[in-house]
């Protein structure tokens, strides 16, 4: 069934792919051709697939996006909206998709680490991304990761050689900024960490401003064998922006990664993240708050699947909702058969500041192992009457004893998170994002 917004990107998407870097070359143009051919034919997910229960793209299938941004390279963006505290290492930055050398820093980069925007590994050299770029997508329910693959033409690939340790944070950025037509954008990102690498990832999304605007980001995520990845996302997209983000995580044996999201801004906002531990002792953290609030709309969606021996997860992810906002947060955790030993842990705490507001949450645990460890839970509620008597009788107003509550409930996400500086910034930006007022409806 076709619409408005598939019908713009099937006109469009034939001269958009033909401008992309590395187009020309037939495995890649061919690869892009059957994702868009999948896309226009099957279209966006509909309310009954199970997937999209809680996300309805009704509106957004209303909508024509014109492919590209001509006028990326040129679009004033202010440096300081780039900044993090404690993060002063190499940056990528990108608008609208579109590599900015002028807003990025790429010299000096440490030895063993190899950086670069995807369309200059695109026309260099593309074929050790042949494996990543040809993957195929099978499902309806993968519209725009179908979407991504057929029109992304830029992105990061990183690469950390074998042993090496790399101190300084990286940065990548992604900025949106208002257009007079709605533009939609696409970047496609590729981490790979050599055994006993280690590396800080700081993903920062920005707005400059209010925007409709639509961007997918995709993701593939490798860490060899006692790789370690420490992985921080902040979430900041411009106020009324669609932003669709999924990203494959992959640890070999020994290997760790802990993430910390924020998931602040935008419009609506759907991030996935399907991890699987395939090597022994492998381990995965993730730590995330999600803010929605005003009429926004913030899913995200972990599925972090046990398919060695000996592997570890845990999963603490804390939502608050005000006013109209609705969160969504869906957790699953998977123990494959032969995956002995596992230890997967899994907890949801949500508050409601509203009576409008709306949080739907949904773990979910499937074991096919023997000798497994394993919780997962889930809690939606308001805030205790009991400690803001508590806090009033101190002296408190109610505005500031909520306010003081909520963000001591945030801050449960981030307190093993290693670098003051950069946690410190982060916990300002969550009190920034907190209702002020208790009257807000």
């Amino acid at each position: 069934m076709t619409s408005p917004f598939v019908d713009a990107f099937a006109e469009y998407g034939p001269g958009a792919q033909a401008v992309l870097p590395g187009s020309g070359q037939a495995w890649l143009d061919q690869a892009r051709r059957a994702q868009l051919d999948a896309f226009v034919h099957d279209g966006l997910p509909g309310p009954r697939n199970e997937a999209w229960k809680y996300t309805a793209l009704r509106a957004l299938a209303q909508r024509a996006f014109q492919s590209g941004d001509g006028g990326a390279l040129t679009r004033e963006v202010d440096p300081e909206i780039l900044q993090l505290r404690g993060v002063d290492g190499p940056r990528l930055v990108f608008v609208h998709g579109v590599f900015r050398p002028d807003l990025s820093h790429l010299d000096k980069l440490a030895d063993g680490l190899s950086l670069q925007p995807l369309s200059q590994a695109l026309v260099n050299d593309a074929e050790p991304l042949r494996f990543l770029l040809t993957r195929g997508w099978d499902r309806p329910a993968d519209a725009f990761a179908r979407l991504n693959a057929a029109l992304a033409g830029d992105g990061m690939v990183l690469r950390v050689a074998e042993g090496m340790r790399i101190d300084a944070p990286v940065h990548l950025v992604h900025v949106g900024t208002p257009t007079e037509n709605d533009l939609a954008w696409h970047a496609r990102n590729l981490v790979e960490l050599g055994e006993a690498a280690s590396l800080h990832l700081v993903e920062h999304h920005v707005g400059t401003a209010a925007h409709r605007n639509l961007s997918t980001q995709m993701g593939d995520i490798v860490l060899r064998a006692n790789a370690e990845l420490e992985w921080t996302v902040l979430q900041e997209a411009g106020e009324g922006a669609v932003l669709m983000r999924r990203e494959g995580l992959r640890l070999e044996a020994g290997a760790k990664a802990r993430l910390h999201a924020l998931e602040l801004g935008g419009g609506t906002v759907r991030h996935e993240l399907e991890a699987e531990l395939r090597g022994n002792g492998a381990r995965l953290d993730t730590r995330g708050v999600f803010v929605p609030c005003a009429r926004q709309h913030l899913e995200t969606r972990l599925d972090i699947r046990h398919m060695a021996k000996n592997t570890s997860s845990d999963a603490l992810w804390r939502g608050v909702a005000d006013q109209r906002g609705r969160g969504v947060f869906h957790g699953a955790i998977t123990v494959a058969e032969g995956a002995d030993g596992a230890d997967a842990a899994l907890s949801n705490k949500n508050l409601l500041l509203s009576p409008h507001a709306e949080i739907d949450t949904q773990p979910v645990l499937e074991i096919y192992a023997d000798e497994v460890m394993a919780s997962h839970g889930a809690t939606v509620g308001q805030l205790d009457e009991t400690a803001l008597f508590y806090l009033r009788s101190r002296g408190l107003s109610v505005k500031q004893a909520r306010t003081l509550l909520t963000a001591a409930f945030c801050r449960a996400a981030l307190t093993d998170m290693d670098g003051s500086s950069l946690r410190e910034d982060l916990e300002a930006r969550i009190q920034a994002r907190l209702p002020g007022d208790e009257t807000a409806a």
